[in-house]
Order: C-alpha cells, then sequence, then structure tokens
C-alpha cells in the first residue's frame, strides 16, 4: 500500500512530537493546515503537524461525484451514515502512516491523532484499535462508526489516553447528538474521554482552537514523564 500523501508542517525547534491531523469530507491536508499557527504553541515546542490526504472516491450522497473522502456516505442517516469497509480501510492507510512515523524514530507517545468530521470518525474507529498507545487523541464535529463492534475489537493500549471530543450545538451536518453517543459509548467503555461544545456550526472557533492548544501542549508539549 502506497503511504498517503500529506502535507508537512514542520516544527518549531527540534521535532520531538507529531500530530497528525485528519480532514473532512471534500476537503485536503491543505484545509487544516493554517490552523498551525493559530494554535499559538510556544517557540521551539517541537511539534510537527501532518496532514493527510484522503483518497479521492465517488461519493453517493453527492451524486457519484469524486471526491476526497476517508470513506463513501450513501445515506444520511446517522446509523448507516459510515460505510464500514471504508472506514476499515481508511483506518489501515492511516495506521501505515503512524507506523511509518515509529519506525522513523517517533515514539507512540509523542503522537497525536486528530480528525474532524469524517477524519474524527477515522481518528475514533482508531483509539480503541490500535495496536500502540498515542499520546492523546482529538475527535471534533464527528460521530463514530461501528459501534455495535467496540466491545469485540477494543485492545487495552489506549484505555488510559486523553481524547479531547468537541462538537457545535449548531451543527447541521453532523448533530450533536451524534457527537455525544460517541462520547457517552466510549465512557462506558472505560476510555478517558472528555467532552467540550461551543455555540458554532459544523466547524471549529476560536474558543475551542484555544482549547485544542492546550490539549496539545499538555500532551506533547508540557506532558510529565511518568
Amino acid at each position: 500500500m502506497a503511504l498517503l500523501p500529506f502535507v508537512d508542517v514542520p516544527a518549531q525547534g527540534t521535532a520531538q512530537a507529531v500530530v497528525v491531523w485528519l480532514h473532512g469530507l471534500g476537503d485536503s491536508g491543505h484545509g487544516f493546515a493554517p490552523i498551525v499557527p493559530e494554535l499559538r504553541l510556544p517557540a521551539n515546542a517541537g511539534v510537527r503537524f501532518i496532514f493527510p490526504h484522503a483518497p479521492e472516491i465517488p461519493v453517493t450522497i453527492n451524486g457519484g461525484m469524486r471526491m476526497r473522502a476517508w470513506y463513501d456516505i450513501k445515506t444520511m442517516d446517522l446509523t448507516n451514515r459510515a460505510d464500514e469497509a471504508g472506514v476499515r480501510q481508511s483506518a489501515i492507510a492511516v495506521t501505515a502512516l503512524l507506523d511509518k512515523l515509529i519506525s522513523s524514530g517517533v515514539p507512540s507517545e509523542r503522537i497525536m491523532l486528530a480528525g474532524f468530521s469524517q477524519g474524527g470518525v477515522i481518528a475514533l474507529h482508531l483509539l480503541p484499535r490500535l495496536p500502540y498507545k498515542l499520546a492523546g487523541f482529538m475527535a471534533l464535529s464527528t460521530y463514530m462508526a461501528c459501534p455495535d463492534k467496540l466491545s469485540a475489537e477494543q485492545l487495552s493500549h489506549n484505555k488510559n489516553t486523553p481524547v479531547f471530543i468537541a462538537h457545535g450545538t449548531q451543527d447541521s451536518v453532523v448533530p450533536m447528538a451524534a457527537g455525544q453517543q460517541a462520547y457517552n459509548t466510549y465512557k462506558a467503555a472505560g476510555f478517558n474521554v472528555s467532552w467540550r461544545d461551543y455555540r458554532m456550526p459544523h466547524s471549529v472557533c476560536a474558543q475551542e482552537v484555544d482549547e485544542i492548544s492546550r490539549f496539545i501542549q499538555s500532551r506533547l508539549i508540557n506532558k510529565a514523564e511518568v
């Protein structure tokens, strides 16, 4: 399998950690790259950002138009919105990218996985299934695929890994209830999830960016070694 192409935003100072950030439907890795300076991380923070591009595939709800997507969407019904086969295929591709980072010398616990909307679905899908521990996860304006498979497929490596789940109260694309359902499901399963919501549509806002920055710093810059 060819490695996913990505936008690479080098670290300030010596690279000591990596955030892998997955975009939403129809976007690309370029979509979230401009958020890096808005995070206002400390000088010489040492955090590299990688923004992978999803493959271009036909998307059913958009009349079969080809666009960047982590999986097909056949219906807007949230129960069946995420094409399971596509989710699993993208999860394999993202895992291959994480494996490559680890084999290049980045410890897994110095890597954070983030995703917005479709990208968040992939991040949440990998949370209980990765065979190694990451520094943290961020799931933004998103929902959960295959909740009925969680108990049978979950591993314990990231059971205690902090997970930042956030959603907009005015989201008309992915209703906030879907994000809350994901949060509740993972919390009930014993994962270390936190919940934040903001007065915003299907997007990010300044307050959220500030809290994302604090989360990244707490896990990758100011994390106490244990």
